[in-house]
């Protein structure tokens, strides 16, 4: 039992009558203004700091005298130093890094370390680190990368561990990654679901995995990727992908895929539509589709589409995108519109080019174009040269895929100053010319080309007194070319062979002289193998005649000629074959040449090194007689428009008058 106890007693402070008597008087006006208070004394000033300790109570210790210092004022922060006490400096330096080595054990029998290494985060860090948590991190992240690459490969059972070793000694700290790759899971049954093609089983077909094979992921991501653009292809424009389901088993490690695939509806060509900022109407979109309105749809033909509307020049994008409709044809497909998204580039080019030749000299090359000047793709080109030894205009209107894809026609007037050791020339040329060619944005496996030539040509080969072949000709050319490329590239070939033959009626009359009749018959074959990536041999053949004339009545700039950057290197131009009293070349009615070249690339750069051999003759039929060879050595600068080439080239057995050394500079290959 507890007792509380007594509260205890507190005496006031000051009594309620001593309150109350203390109080002002309240009068009875409480709206009257209060009384001013009274007068508060100024406070004096304290007194010094005694030195003499204060008594203190009895039986206590007495209390130390304060240090007569504390009473002076305090001193300007300016005064205290600033700087810090000895070592705090030494703690703010940076740390030493931690130098570490990554082991990986288990990734290499399953071809998979080099790959690793490429990704892993312990290996990026070049073996350095802040400290022991930045490496135990870095392992925690490649042991998932590890873990995600196994799996990908179809290691689904793979385990994998991570062991941090201290430095001892001179031995760095190391990082070890250990794998158990375990077995690896193959497929098991292949399932496509969904509705059925025309002919059936498009989509199977496409997929091409098979039962047996190793689960790996980029192998079913490229086999559904085939199947989303082999669809497209057999007419199915709208076909789409659902999520692949893969089931697992661990007893028989098999995964059992299922694919879900909805083909949509089968289609057929309907309209072409156009957006964007056209350039071209639909019925010229139309010229250069490779189908009809009826036709099966097949997404090459849509590529192909787009590649041909790039390949005008006139484009800066082009998207071209399938359209569903309601409409059927007789045959139940839906009618698929096209709608070509155009939007306009710029139409005009000013271009310029420049070489050299050793016998030629220096030229410069320059043209404006305006591309669509007269629509569709009608062009107007102004063309000039510049040279040492040839100054000509021109100009020249020019129709691309006139009526038919593919097709160009021509039209030209050109005027020209040639002054070569050969012969001086003064042309005025009319032309013609409807052709089928390759670009370097479209190269073409067959190009043809025929039309005609009007030439009024005044020439003198330069020696006095003139010869019998001085004088104005009135020339009437019939040009013919037919060609076959299976080159893999237009201005830089490393693999393939070309062959291109030109043949040219010719009708020639001298003023104040008779009509002569003429033919002209060029051969070209080239051919590449690549001996390695980097390393290319190339060779060529060149086979040409003159039938029907003798040679003294042709036209000196109509005869056959070798020597030159594009012929026999080693050579100036013109020099090879035939000359007169005066050692000044006068020309064949024959020719024959051959190269061989090894093309070594390292990067943007390469080198090559050249055999040339050719001969001009008299006769129409060329011989094997006094072949002429020359060699050399070029520098390759490869660029995203074709290399530029430097070549330098002597020829071999040298004869009085011919050059010792001879320079060629110009853009592409020599062949």
């Amino acid at each position: 039992m507890s007792v509380a106890a007594e509260p205890p007693v507190i005496s006031p402070v000051i009594s309620d009558a001593d309150f109350e008597a203390a109080l002002p008087p309240v009068g009875d006006d409480l709206d009257a203004p209060l009384a001013p208070l009274p007068a508060t004394p100024a406070p004096s000033a304290p007194a010094p700091v005694a030195s003499v300790p204060a008594p203190s109570p009895a039986g206590a210790e007495p209390v130390p005298s304060l240090p007569p210092e504390l009473g002076d004022p305090l001193p300007p922060l300016g005064s205290f130093a600033l700087d810090p006490p000895a070592g705090l400096a030494d703690a703010t330096a940076p740390a030493e890094t931690l130098r570490y080595r990554l082991e990986v054990e288990g990734l290499n029998a399953v071809g998979l370390e080099r790959r690793f290494r490429s990704l892993s985060a312990l290996d990026r860090g070049d073996g350095d680190a802040a400290n022991g948590a930045v490496v135990l991190a870095r392992a925690r992240e490649d042991e998932q990368l590890a873990l995600s690459l196994l799996r990908a490969e179809g290691y689904y059972d793979a385990t994998a561990s991570v062991a941090i070793e201290p430095p001892a000694g001179d031995r760095p700290l190391v990082a070890r990654l250990r794998f158990v790759a375990g077995g690896r899971y193959r497929l098991g049954r292949i399932s496509v679901t969904g509705p059925d093609t025309d002919p059936p089983g498009l989509a199977r077909a496409a997929l091409g995995l098979k039962g047996g094979e190793p689960l790996v992921a980029a192998a079913i991501e490229a086999a559904e990727a085939n199947v989303s653009v082999r669809l497209p292809e057999r007419g199915y424009p709208f076909a789409t992908l659902g999520a692949r389901d893969v089931l697992l088993d661990p007893e028989t490690r098999l995964g059992d895929y299922t694919l879900p695939v909805d083909p949509g509806p089968l289609g057929a060509f309907g309209s072409i539509l156009t957006s964007g900022r056209p350039v071209f109407d639909a019925a010229h979109v139309a010229v250069l589709a490779r189908f009809r309105s009826g036709d099966r749809y097949d997404g090459r033909k849509v590529d192909d589409l787009r590649d041909a509307m790039i390949a005008t020049g006139l484009m800066s994008g082009v998207a071209v995108t399938p359209v569903a409709t309601e409409r059927r044809d007789a045959e139940g497909r839906m009618i698929v519109d096209l709608n070509v998204t155009q939007q306009a580039g710029p139409p005009r080019t000013i271009a310029a080019q420049g070489g050299y030749q050793t016998g030629q000299g220096l030229t410069l090359r320059g043209s404006w174009t305006h591309r669509n000047l007269f629509p569709p793709e009608g062009a107007l080109i102004v063309q000039g040269v510049i040279g040492t030894r040839e100054q000509s205009a021109g100009v020249s209107f020019r129709r691309a895929n006139a009526g038919r894809r593919d097709r160009t026609v021509e039209l030209g007037l050109r005027g020209a100053r040639q002054r070569y050791e050969a012969y001086d020339a003064l042309t005025a040329s009319l032309s013609a010319r409807i052709s089928r060619e390759s670009t370097p944005l479209w190269q073409k496996i067959w190009t043809w080309a025929y039309g005609f030539e009007l030439l009024a040509s005044d020439e003198d080969r330069r020696i006095e007194p003139r010869d019998d072949s001085a004088g104005t000709y009135f020339i009437v050319a019939l040009p013919t070319q037919l060609g076959y490329d299976r080159s893999n590239s237009l201005l830089d070939p490393t693999r393939g062979f070309r062959v291109t033959g030109r043949l040219t009626p010719e009708l020639s009359q001298r003023v104040s002289g008779d009509f002569d009749r003429y033919a002209r018959g060029i051969v070209d074959v080239s051919g590449y193998y690549p001996v390695r990536d980097d390393l290319v041999i190339a060779a060529r053949a060149r086979f040409g005649t003159i039938v029907g004339a003798p040679r003294d009545r042709i036209a000196p700039s109509r005869r056959l000629y070798a020597g030159g950057g594009g012929s026999v290197r080693g050579f100036g131009f013109q020099e090879l074959g035939p000359r007169d009293a005066d050692n000044a070349p006068i020309g064949g009615r024959s020719v024959v040449e051959a190269a061989v070249e090894a093309r070594y690339r390292f990067g943007d750069y390469g080198i090559a090194a050249f055999v040339d051999a050719g001969q001009v003759y008299r006769s129409s039929l060329p011989g094997l007689s006094d072949i002429r060879a020359g060699v050399g050595i070029g520098g390759r600068l490869y660029t995203n428009f074709g290399p530029i080439r430097v070549d330098v080239a002597t020829p071999l057995a040298r004869r009085p008058g011919e050059s010792r050394i001879t320079l060629f500079i110009s853009i592409g290959q020599a062949f």
